[in-house]
């Protein structure tokens, strides 16, 4: 087992009782099973172009692929938890079949959802809404024994807009990781990776103050998953939209890296395996 590195901060992660080593950052792919996500070549709309997704994931040196069937875009349709099971079943199914060793992970609010997804193959639960959107979901990773993503966002994907006033972001969002982590670990739960949540509940010029002030979170001594990929903090900043917005989006990860991301998750897969590379290789000279 690899050493945790980075000051104390836990690099490892106990999945199902294979230990993945996160010293070397890792790219997540995304997966959306939706029709309606801000990226519209991101999105998903049967068996047959899922499996392609996730083979192409994995030819591209992605580590995790995230599945999800829920559209956090702000204005997005809502969708029901049994829409989401039906969705995200077959494929999970599907995908923990044919490529048995890749880490998949189910993007959910929802526990019921989520143990759904776990038992049709999923690894780890990704919560956009660190527990706040279902009381019961810190008891069910709890139960399931799988690691856990939470994210920093506040009130909902339909209200997180207007919900930007902080007296310091940082403090707030660290104060914010810290009960959430002290309730999980209370629970049971070991495995924990913050996600500060770039685009949500934060405005254009806050992202940004998230992404320079990233290190801060070392002091939760936890693994810590960046996801800028072709997000409007980009766009709206350099203009046109996601579907321009690559060139951007390896230029802020490369930034996260450097402030100690652990895993990048991204659409462009081969891009931040890419990216990866090159600031690894910069560091070990």
């Amino acid at each position: 087992m690899a050493k945790d590195t980075f000051l104390n901060r836990k690099t490892t992660l106990n999945v199902k009782g294979r230990i993945v080593d996160l010293s070397s950052p890792s790219v997540m792919g995304i997966l959306n099973l939706t029709d309606d996500s801000f990226y519209s070549n991101s999105r998903i709309s049967s068996l047959e172009l899922a499996l392609q997704r996730a083979e192409t994931i994995i030819s591209e040196g992605g580590k995790f692929i995230d599945i999800g069937a829920y559209s956090s875009r702000p204005g997005a349709i809502d969708v029901t938890a049994q829409q989401e099971i039906d969705r995200i079943v077959p494929v999970m199914e599907s995908i923990a079949k044919n490529y048995p060793d890749v880490l998949i992970s189910i993007d959910t609010f929802r526990a019921e959802v989520a143990r759904y997804a776990i038992e049709a193959g999923a690894h780890i639960i990704n919560d956009i809404a660190a527990g706040n959107m279902d009381e019961a979901m810190f008891q069910t990773v709890a139960d399931l024994k799988v690691p856990y993503i939470m994210m920093h966002m506040r009130g909902t994907p339909q209200t997180m807009q207007q919900h930007t006033d902080y007296d310091h972001l940082m403090l707030n969002m660290i104060s914010y990781f810290s009960v959430k982590v002290d309730e999980l670990k209370k629970s049971g739960v070991n495995d924990i990776i913050l996600d500060p949540g770039f685009g949500f509940a934060k405005t254009l010029e806050q992202n940004y103050e998230v992404l320079k002030h990233m290190t801060d979170l070392d002091i939760l001594e936890l693994p810590v998953l960046a996801g800028l990929s072709r997000k409007s903090m980009i766009y709206k900043f350099l203009g046109g939209g996601p579907e321009q917005a690559l060139n951007g989006t390896t230029t802020l990860n490369t930034i996260a890296l450097l402030k100690g991301a652990n895993i990048l998750r991204v659409h462009d897969v081969k891009a931040a395996v890419e990216c990866i590379a090159l600031v690894t290789k910069m560091q070990h000279q």
